[in-house]
């Protein structure tokens, strides 16, 4: 296996805006995969990849590389050559790679892969915190299983066709993907491919979702001409799901503080076909009073640590803090508080966070159903979702009922 110098200058580059100036991986990728229009699938993959599998085990290749943060470029070229050497390639003799010593490194990979937090990669905080809410036993499966890469999934649009049909129409192009009966609506690929510039995809057919998160709009049980409440709702990839389900009868208000993310929607709405979505910027309480016990179904996909999805970020083990988590969990419970309001008396919800935290799931729904606005909901049942079992994001949806 050979190393092209345009591809390995590529992936330096991009490490050192993700290492250095605290730039998200997949906007560095998305910039680092346009650098050069006569790259083709293979060398773009290499570059995606290579800068993936660099930021996923940064602390365990930095530890064998001897080096620390801030990392230069020196620095970053040295812990290049660990996983080079590491993955089997032969190293060129460019001067980056003069005294690079393979045996050693081998040595010290073996040496550390024996300590969780080096051969996971991960900060010391964060595997004190797995052990402490899920035990020695289930954090060594999460934790790994978590570091994996992760699977294309996609979520076929019912408005627009069925999943038999997408995967004859994809299959045409080459791209392979298989069933899961567990979930309805998703295809899951068989080898990586950029689906996103397939006619299909433009043409709305589907959209690129895990399968741990298409799980959320069918626990909420939404039918046709209910009024649902997103209150959450982000670029909307829930929302399109529970429009699908809703077959564009009835009406579906899209909530979110941030009005760049509900215009993503719109965009993504219009090529999905929906059009019983309606986009509702957060202004303050009064947009939320206004909808007090006026919706059959809310959806609360509340803002978590995230640690249910390091395998999709795994930049996310480097940029969280401890103190965030702990933020996190009163924003939480005031996201509980305020918006089960919205539930009208028979009327249900859900609350969901793509971690694995007890503290962020389970527990969380416990102190709200002992609250005062709590003590007006039942609990019906919860999913907890672990990357270690499923295969995919980890994940938890509880299901409450407002008594009548």
């Amino acid at each position: 296996m050979r190393l092209h110098r345009n591809l390995v200058f590529t992936v330096i580059d991009s490490l050192m805006a993700i290492f250095n100036e605290g730039q998200y991986a997949d906007k560095v990728v998305a910039i680092a995969l346009k650098k050069d229009k006569r790259w083709g699938s293979h060398d773009r993959k290499f570059v995606a990849e290579t800068i993936y599998e660099i930021v996923r085990w940064k602390r365990l290749y930095a530890e064998i590389a001897e080096v620390k943060e801030p990392f230069d470029r020196d620095n970053i070229w040295r812990m290049f050559a660990v996983w080079a050497v590491l993955r089997g390639y032969t190293l060129p003799d460019w001067k980056y790679f003069e005294n690079t010593p393979a045996r050693k490194i081998k040595g010290r990979f073996d040496e550390l892969s024996k300590i969780r937090k080096f051969r996971e990669s991960i900060p010391d905080w964060m595997d004190e915190l797995g052990v402490k809410e899920l035990g020695e036993e289930l954090w060594n499966k999460e934790i790994a299983a978590q570091n994996e890469q992760a699977k294309v999934i996609l979520r076929v649009n019912r408005l627009k066709t069925t999943k038999e049909k997408l995967r004859a129409i994809l299959m045409d192009l080459n791209i392979e993907t298989e069933f899961d009966s567990k979930y309805e609506d998703a295809l899951i690929l068989k080898e990586r491919a950029n689906v996103f510039l397939t006619q299909a995809f433009k043409d709305g057919l589907f959209e690129v979702q895990d399968a741990s998160s298409q799980l959320v709009a069918p626990f909420l049980e939404v039918k046709p001409g209910m009024r649902v409440v997103d209150t959450c709702a982000g670029a909307g990839g829930k929302t399109l799901h529970m429009a699908s389900l809703m077959e564009n009868k009835g009406q579906l208000i899209a909530m979110d503080l941030y009005e760049s993310k509900l215009n993503q929607l719109k965009l993504r709405a219009r090529r999905n076909g929906v059009h019983n979505i309606e986009p509702r910027v957060i202004e303050g309480t009064k947009t939320i009073k206004k909808l007090h016990e006026k919706a059959d179904r809310v959806l609360i996909d509340a803002p978590c640590s995230g640690l249910g999805v390091l395998k999709r970020n795994p930049d996310s083990k480097w940029k969280l803090q401890p103190e965030f988590i702990e933020n996190i969990k009163k924003v939480q419970a005031e996201v509980l508080e305020n918006y089960s309001k919205i539930v009208k008396p028979g009327g249900k919800m859900v609350y969901a966070t793509c971690s694995v935290l007890p503290s962020e799931n389970q527990e969380q729904i416990k102190k709200f159903l002992n609250t005062e606005s709590g003590k007006n909901f039942t609990f019906v049942k919860d999913v907890k979702v672990l990357a270690s079992e499923s295969g995919f994001d980890g994940f938890y949806m509880a299901l409450l009922e407002r008594k009548m």
